[in-house]
């Protein structure tokens, strides 16, 4: 069996100046079920794929309020997010108490990075195994913030983190224009739409695994209830997704068969693309 004498401890440098540590909290973050977060000019939305560990159990929580203002969403081990949501709801409760002021969304995202870093230095800690897109309205507007086990944070225009998230970056990337312009309605829409992308082909969303949080202009952070997720679904359920032919073209005739005298078609090495 393989053995990294490099990846003992935390602060074990590598002879090619990694944290062996570190990268392995990151992927546990690209194992994690997806979550997509995009803002306009007025609100920030998080949309998060939820998972069950069986067919017993209830689908896990992956969207968590903070404060009237801000919340997060989670990809990697949910026993993180627990312990640094608890430090940032403690944060945003000690800033209102003193300054009688909600807490800004960056000041708190420097402190978390901080809090973060810490376990990256220390032999007897180890990183946090989760990364966040926090979402939060302040005097500066809408914001989504992302936030890796590495303790390095981005403010971004949107983003998503977790597993199969290329797909929904892909559509995030391609629709960037488009965010700044539109309703909250239709921003709902197009996270439904990039975090679709994650999805296996034989797979789809429904009220049960999709989790949409929305904060804003005079809208306080909150968590759409099935009904409100379903509505949503309902309008995006004809949009073709990505890898997936349209439904109109289910319905065109098949093609004619080849003629007996074309030549044979060569044998080729197929690719899993998967």
């Amino acid at each position: 069996m393989f053995r990294n004498q490099y990846d003992s401890d935390v602060t074990v440098w590598s002879p090619q100046g990694r944290l062996h540590q570190v990268e392995y909290a990151m992927e546990a973050v690209k194992l994690g079920s997806a979550t997509v977060g995009l803002k306009n000019k007025t609100h920030a939305v998080l949309i998060a794929l939820k998972r069950a560990s069986s067919e017993l159990s209830a689908y896990q929580k992956k969207i968590i309020p903070i404060d009237k203002h801000m919340g997060i969403s989670i990809a990697g081990l949910t026993a993180d997010a627990r312990m640094l949501s608890r430090y940032m709801r403690t944060e945003c409760l000690n800033y209102k108490y003193s300054h009688d002021d909600p807490l800004p969304t960056g000041r708190l995202i420097a402190t978390l990075g901080n809090k973060m870093q810490t376990c990256t230095q220390r032999y007897d800690r180890r990183p946090y195994g989760v990364g966040l897109l926090v979402a939060g309205y302040d005097d500066q507007g809408p914001h989504i913030y992302q936030t890796c086990p590495s303790a390095n944070y981005f403010d971004c225009k949107a983003m998503a983190i977790g597993a199969r998230s290329q797909g929904a970056r892909t559509y995030l990337e391609k629709h960037l224009n488009e965010f700044l312009s539109s309703d909250l309605d239709e921003l709902i829409k197009h996270g439904l739409r990039a975090l679709r992308d994650t999805l296996p082909n034989e797979l789809d969303l429904s009220v049960k695994n999709v989790s949409i949080g929305v904060v804003g202009l005079n809208h306080e952070f909150d968590i759409l209830d099935e009904d409100k997720t379903s509505r949503y679904l309902a309008e995006i359920e004809g949009d073709e997704k990505r890898g997936r032919p349209a439904a109109s073209q289910d319905n065109q005739p098949p093609e004619d068969p080849p003629a007996d005298d074309a030549p044979e078609p060569r044998v080729s090495v197929a690719m899993d693309t998967e």
